[in-house]
């Protein structure tokens, strides 16, 4: 059992945490209460908008002394209840631990506090003639939750996920020692990992509160090209066809007219063509148009020759703003499209994933539950919306977990994972441990409570 926080741990922390960056019981916003799925509703005792790494040590200190949990949170964008406060007791909050630290020209890294956001770093680096390949939907994350979920996004095809970019963690233990993992270096063979242990750990290890992270060049040239197809089944059929051509693809992506059209509503702007069924949305990028151009040109050529209706460049500004735009603003309008929602966020070998597409229309039928979708086509994640509209919520959780339970066990069987990059947090728990099994389990477990043996740390999230 936790200590329940009262009135004596609230004075200790006011003690050196300064009014208006900590607030107790109904001071604290109902936002902090939820993720931005929702569906899971409990609030804090006390939120703590932290400004260091000595701030951070010095609470989980406390909190290890006197057995009180610990949640850090960053802007709140992870869907699966990784970042609320089950057990109540603490909250740090990152978000205010948002500066740039160090761009280091010479090692092609930057250091980053936790809270800085993932479009003020890219930003910052393009600027700068950097590049900061890291690319999930949710621009408005923090760094700190993209690598506590190893987020990847629409250019890991090409450049890999969060943890390819993550050379070095400053991070504060349970306990509130401070620890620094990795660094600088290219190589490292010395021992164990921890530092990439930690990435995907969604904070049940410790708090993160520096990273340093890698950069490339900027790429000179970058060209996008939208592919319509008749039907979504033709649209994917052709995936794995433009990942055998070898091309050297930034993004390969996927997206249906119905969900489209939900972003269409919810920006109140038209894309730039709504006339088929499925679109296929591909990235290249290079040091030079010479460079890509024979890469477009081929790609475009075979995918006609397989069912293309045409191929459109996404080379004006107009165009560029309203083909990202869409794509960015996917997940907020389904989302506005229903009253509740939840999601499978599966990753399967990237020639299973038209299979998968066409069992998810087949689960979406026997479950009775529209089922809207987009994903990375070129990487096997795929982003899985089960909308309640309107249903009594006792019958939609019924028809949700047959629809879970039938989509991930497809994954499973088509050798994929039950989360490529939203993590596993409280509510896809039980679907980890159907994969995995048991010993699997327990050795997380067994890592868990090394790093953190009074469990005060984020209970109850992944295992």
């Amino acid at each position: 059992m936790y200590k329940k926080i009262d009135s004596a741990d609230i004075a200790y922390l006011k003690s050196f945490i300064p009014e208006g960056r900590i607030f107790v019981h109904d001071e604290i916003s109902d936002d902090y209460g939820h993720d931005e799925l929702g569906g899971i509703e409990v609030k804090p005792d006390v939120l703590i908008n932290v400004l260091s790494t000595e701030e951070v040590s010095k609470i989980m200190k406390y909190a290890h002394d006197n057995e009180i949990p610990v949640v850090a949170r960053g802007s709140g964008t992870d869907l699966v209840g990784a970042a609320v406060a089950l057990e109540g007791g603490i909250m740090i909050c990152t978000q205010q631990m948002n500066h740039i630290l160090e761009l280091d020209e010479n090692n092609l890294t930057i250091t980053v506090e936790p809270g800085v956001l993932l479009m003020e770093l890219q930003a910052y680096v393009e600027e700068r003639d950097f590049f900061y390949p890291p690319d999930p939907g949710e621009k408005s994350a923090t760094i700190g939750g993209n690598i506590s979920t190893n987020a990847g996004g629409m250019r890991a095809v090409k450049y890999g996920v969060t943890r390819d970019f993550v050379r070095g963690l400053t991070v504060v233990m349970p306990n509130g020692d401070i620890e620094h993992f990795g660094g600088k270096v290219v190589k490292n063979s010395s021992g164990y990992d921890l530092k990439d242990l930690i990435i995907g750990s969604e904070g049940t290890l410790c708090i993160i509160t520096e990273a340093i992270l890698k950069l490339l060049p900027k790429p000179s040239e970058s060209v996008s090209m939208l592919l319509p197809f008749k039907t979504l089944d033709k649209a994917i059929e052709v995936v794995p066809e433009i990942i055998k051509s070898k091309a050297s693809l930034t993004a390969i992506e996927f997206m249906s007219l119905s969900t489209i059209k939900y972003a269409e509503d919810f920006l109140g702007k038209k894309f730039p063509d709504t006339n088929y069924e499925a679109y296929i949305l591909l990235t290249f990028d290079g040091n030079s148009a010479n460079e890509i151009e024979a890469e477009y040109n081929k790609v475009a050529d075979m995918c006609i020759e397989l069912g293309a209706i045409d191929g459109y460049f996404v080379d004006t500004d107009e165009r560029k703003k309203s083909v990202w735009n869409t794509r960015g603003a996917l997940l907020e309008a389904i989302k506005a499209s229903t009253d509740l929602m939840d999601e499978c966020d599966v990753v399967v070998p990237k020639d299973k994933v038209a299979k998968f597409i066409k069992y998810t229309n087949e689960v979406s039928k026997e479950v009775g539950l529209r089922i809207p979708s987009f994903g990375h086509a070129g990487d096997g994640n795929l982003h899985l919306y089960l909308c309640r509209d309107g249903l009594p919520q006792e019958e939609f959780e019924k028809r949700l977990n047959k629809g879970f339970d039938l989509l991930y066990a497809k994954a499973i069987e088509y050798h994929g994972m039950v989360s490529g990059e939203h993590g596993i947090g409280y509510a896809k728990k039980d679907y980890l441990k159907n994969q995995l099994g048991n010993h699997q389990i327990e050795l997380m477990r067994g890592i868990k409570k090394v790093f953190d043996p009074k469990n005060i740390l984020n209970p109850g999230k992944v295992i």
